[in-house]
């Protein structure tokens, strides 16, 4: 018998409710990645693609802190360099000074007040060194040593130390002018310094040099691994305005068939008449 002919349950219109529902489904679905922008929304759309996209997001998370780290890390060094630059400047004054102390032409009142004009700077050298800080933290002092976390994994990391940079440490605290041969030791002594501070401030470029091949690294990384999570997650819009427009036209076309549906067992009230 057909179904038409039944009329207590019109199974015509409940296939038809059915096709409407799952028409509807699909079309919320499409709108819904539309007004989000990802494809999956929740793991019960892809399971498996819900988890990858959640570990390439926390990888792009972690290179991006790590990014920062760098940033910070080239900032530190930049502030370190700039202390070591203003104790050269000094360091070169002081040679200077004592080539000029060490010639014969100067008096012992000149060579006196070229010591305490070099006095005066070595007490520069040190304040500088206390000064040279970032958050509250000394770094040419001898103290600063310790590692940057510049990845985003436990070991990815570079060491840093830096050195001490005050009178003491480049052997210039017991400069002595007073005398020509005094002035020649000091030559010696400044000159011993100069050579030790460039070497400190080598060993910040060559940290530096590390920390920008990273930062380039990471970039690289963070923009790879955030383009593959954009294909396993994101829309694609012109897809799904594409499906939702097919969804669309099902929708009216389903609605059209219930109500046809709903009104064909009306053809049994002819057998009555």
């Amino acid at each position: 018998m057909s179904d038409l002919m039944r009329i207590y349950s019109n199974v015509q219109a409940m296939k038809t409710r059915t096709s409407l529902m799952n028409v509807n489904d699909k079309l919320s679905a499409h709108q819904f990645r539309l007004s989000t922008g990802k494809k999956i929304n929740s793991a019960a759309e892809d399971p498996a693609g819900y988890a990858l996209a959640r570990s390439l997001e926390k990888r792009r998370r972690g290179l991006s802190v790590a990014l920062q780290n760098v940033t910070n890390a080239n900032s530190i060094l930049n502030i370190a360099e700039g202390g070591y630059q203003n104790l050269m400047d000094i360091l070169q004054i002081v040679k200077e000074k004592a080539t000029q102390a060490a010639d014969m032409s100067f008096s012992p009142a000149q060579r006196q007040a070229l010591h305490d004009q070099v006095s005066a700077l070595l007490q520069e050298v040190d304040e500088i060194v206390n000064d040279t800080t970032f958050n509250d933290i000394n770094l040419i002092d001898g103290t600063f040593s310790g590692s940057f976390q510049t990845g985003e994994k436990s070991n990815d990391n570079l060491f840093v130390s830096l050195n001490n940079g005050d009178s003491a440490s480049l052997g210039i605290d017991t400069i002595d002018l007073t005398t020509a041969t005094a002035a020649r030791n000091a030559i010696t002594q400044s000159s011993n310094a100069i050579d030790t501070l460039a070497t400190l401030i080598q060993d910040v470029g060559e940290y530096k040099v590390r920390l920008n091949s990273k930062e380039g690294a990471l970039d690289t990384q963070i923009t790879n691994t955030e383009s593959v999570r954009s294909t396993v997650e994101d829309a694609d819009f012109a897809e799904e305005q594409m499906e939702m427009v097919k969804w669309q036209i099902l929708q009216q076309t389903s609605v059209t068939a219930l109500t046809q549906a709903n009104s064909a067992p009306q053809v049994v009230l002819n057998l009555l008449q």
